[in-house]
């Protein structure tokens, strides 16, 4: 079979590793790139061994991709999505998959439509511990979540929210088996015009809870993951990708005893394996693991945790700043 030529539209930080990461993938060929800025595209093009673009348009007529990395601004993902599907194709978009719900739905329509991979870079569903732990979680009574990390200028187009806590929000949408009832929210703004820490709470229909908490101007970096069940508890950490179960069971001498498991389980980069989902999702014709539908989704989750963070007391201030 012959390999997905492929793509990448925008080779900022990330970009450049969708690029990078194509051209260790079997079953792809990178055959080009674009980015606005004309250097950088030169700079990314020459060190890869591919054609480098300034122009979308150009790039699609030279180059003629089956599929495509978006990794532009999530201002640009709409029309950047809407042009290649036009085109007829198959495109991955990072995320969040666009800046309003009406857009997802739309990009949704066209791809169906014309039958089009369409898949949203939740990069953290691949992550080795998430996909270990989404096969033995079977009802969660709570999670609860917190993403930390210091502050960054390179995101500046959307806040935390739709910077990282969409990410959790993706993950525990996929984890609970139930329609969600409630959302409440806060957050405030310490370093631009967007918020920078946010906290929200999730109530689903089953009686399931989710807390989530996320920082860009934390000291401390931290991302992990904490799920209650009825009989264990579980502890994800996405950085280390290791899993570790608490358990209570009697002991006849000491009562009570916690026993800790720490699960083996194979270990990856979590893009390369995204990457590696969306080729083979090109290649075979079938509905990748996050589809336009869970953007869409995480993304009407996140829409109304920033509209609850503009209804509460620092919101307006927030917006007042």
């Amino acid at each position: 079979m012959d390999p997905v030529r492929v793509g990448v539209i925008g080779v900022g930080h990330l970009g450049h590793h969708h690029a990078r990461v194509y051209t260790e993938i079997l079953g792809a060929r990178l055959v080009g790139i674009v980015d606005i800025d004309e250097e950088r595209a030169a700079a990314v093009g020459e060190s890869l061994g591919v054609p480098s673009f300034s122009d979308v348009d150009l790039f699609f007529d030279r180059c003629n991709p089956d599929a495509v990395s978006i990794v532009v601004p999530t201002c640009s993902h709409y029309d950047v999505a809407t042009k290649a599907l036009e085109r007829r194709v198959h495109v991955l978009v990072e995320k969040p998959v666009t800046t309003t719900v009406e857009q997802a739905e739309k990009l949704l329509r066209v791809a169906e439509k014309e039958k089009l991979v369409l898949q949203v870079g939740h990069v953290e569903r691949f992550n080795s511990a998430v996909q270990h732990v989404r096969n033995i979680v079977k009802e969660p009574l709570m999670l609860q979540s917190r993403r930390l990390g210091p502050f960054s200028s390179r995101i500046a187009d959307v806040g935390v929210v739709l910077d990282l806590m969409i990410h959790d929000i993706d993950i525990i949408l996929s984890l609970v088996d139930a329609p969600l009832l409630n959302i409440s929210a806060s957050g405030r703004t310490v370093m631009g015009r967007h918020e920078d820490i946010a906290l929200a709470h999730l109530t689903f229909a089953d009686g399931t809870l989710a807390n989530i908490l996320v920082s860009r101007v934390s000291e401390r970096r931290l991302r992990q993951l904490e799920i209650m069940e009825r009989e264990r508890f579980l502890t994800v950490d996405y950085a280390t990708q290791d899993v570790s179960i608490h358990r209570c069971v009697q002991d006849r001498s000491t009562g009570m005893l916690e026993v800790i498991e720490h699960p083996v389980f194979p270990k990856g980069e979590p893009l390369k394996l995204e990457l590696q989902h969306f080729i083979s999702c090109v290649h075979d014709g079938r509905k990748p693991l996050v589809s336009i539908a869970d953007g869409k989704r995480a993304l009407e989750v996140a829409v109304e945790v920033l509209r609850q963070i503009q209804l509460s007391p620092t919101g307006e201030a927030l917006m007042m700043g």
